[in-house]
């Protein structure tokens, strides 16, 4: 290896996964001096799913990156989130959202994937020391004194380290950590858009909507500028297919909720086309580094979504990486190959005992939110009874965070 080579190689960090966290991920590091490579198994870039929360602990790291204006005409800034009791389809409190933007001094968004993955992609394309290679799939792994080769499409690409954002079916981890799968929680999300102009009794939605039910819930805001809605429904089962788009069938959704509040049967009624996707999790605190190889987001710790930090998590774990390498290995630092095992067990570290934290808390929101009878009684008055900003003050470690 000649000296330029060398020197490309010892500054060059390998990204496989291209959605979310592996754009940020390749975005925060670009930003600290480093060259990076992004393989990503698909052949063209066409992030599935639909709406995602961003609250301030991650959109601030965003806003940092520079992707404010690229966000700006589709990210909608929600006034309030309001739990609703399916049944009655009164509201059981209204906690609003716009006081933690103020607070935090960053946004509180909501977004469609799509619209997320194309401003990063965009801002990806415009940096000179950011290559992304579609058509991508990493193949096989090969650590050594120097960092890490990956084999790829074909191709092996040297580098420093490798970071696996390759999400919960992670080809990374997969290969790093093969006896660490993801388990089924045994609930099932279905997800569906409509315009804004159909909906139900011609209402404007400005905010969340989380409708609490037995053995069920549904989440409903504006996506794309406010020009769609998105909903997400929730309910118990026992189909598992991997995979994030497979097609669900309108008259089974429907039915499940046939006993829910009117308003909520008619917004299900007005999605056209429903997918669905198994919902899968990480052991608690997640699996992390070996090595010169680590991983962030699902690969790492996925979670389930009643939270809304998957998307979150992801973001923050990628702005404390880069912080992490730069510090042992940014432009003047010396740091060797050697040391990047240490700077990745430090990220492990840093990570491990928040994201925990974050897993058991969507999980113990998923039992609360599906309460039956007595206990959703009993759960509704404990909410009105501590009020909005108490509820939100009980999140606050989440969305005050900085790195």
């Amino acid at each position: 290896m000649d000296a330029d080579r060398g020197v490309a190689v010892s500054r060059t960090i390998i990204v496989a996964g291209a959605g979310i966290g592996g754009l940020t991920a390749a975005l925060a590091l670009a930003a600290k001096g480093f060259r990076i490579v992004v393989l990503e198994r698909t052949e063209r870039l066409d992030e599935v799913g639909a709406g995602l929360q961003l609250s301030p602990n991650a959109s601030r790291i965003l806003v940092d990156l520079g992707l404010q204006s690229r966000l700006q005409d589709c990210a909608v800034a929600p006034d309030a989130v309001t739990a609703i009791n399916a049944r009655s389809g009164r509201a059981i409190v209204r906690m609003p959202i716009g006081d933690v933007a103020a607070r935090t001094g960053a946004p509180y968004w909501v977004v469609h994937r799509a619209d997320l993955q194309a401003a990063l992609a965009a801002q990806v394309a415009a940096h000179p020391s950011i290559e992304l290679r579609l058509g991508c799939a990493v193949d096989d792994i090969a650590p050594h004194a120097n960092g890490v080769t990956v084999s790829a499409g074909g191709a092996q690409e040297p580098g420093l380290a490798l970071i696996g954002a390759d999400g919960i079916w992670s080809a990374v981890r997969g290969l790093t950590f093969a006896d660490t799968q993801p388990l089924f929680s045994g609930l099932i999300a279905w997800r569906g858009t409509l315009p804004a102009e159909a909906m139900p009794d011609g209402a404007t939605l400005r905010g969340v909507q989380l409708w609490l039910g037995p053995e069920a819930h549904l989440v409903v805001y504006p996506i794309s500028g406010g020009r769609r809605i998105n909903l997400v429904a929730v309910v118990d089962g026992s189909w598992n297919q991997r995979g994030w788009s497979a097609r669900g069938e309108p008259t089974e959704i429907i039915a499940r909720f046939a006993h829910w509040d009117g308003a909520a049967r008619a917004l299900i009624g007005a999605v056209d086309a429903w997918t669905r996707w198994a919902l899968f999790g990480m052991p608690d605190g997640g699996v992390w580094n070996r090595g010169p190889v680590t991983l962030l987001g699902d690969a790492a710790h996925g979670m389930l979504p009643f939270a809304a930090q998957g998307a979150g998590m992801a973001i923050e774990d990628a702005a404390v990486l880069a912080d992490c390498l730069a510090a042992s290995h940014g432009e003047g630092r010396g740091g060797s190959a050697a040391e990047v095992p240490a700077t990745l067990q430090r990220y492990a570290a840093l990570r491990r005992p928040r994201v925990k934290r974050v897993q058991q808390l969507a999980r113990q929101n998923g039992v609360i939110y599906h309460l039956p009878g007595v206990a959703a009684l009993a759960r509704d008055v404990a909410m009105r009874a501590l009020g909005p900003d108490r509820l939100l003050a009980r999140q606050s470690w989440i969305y005050d965070w900085r790195r």
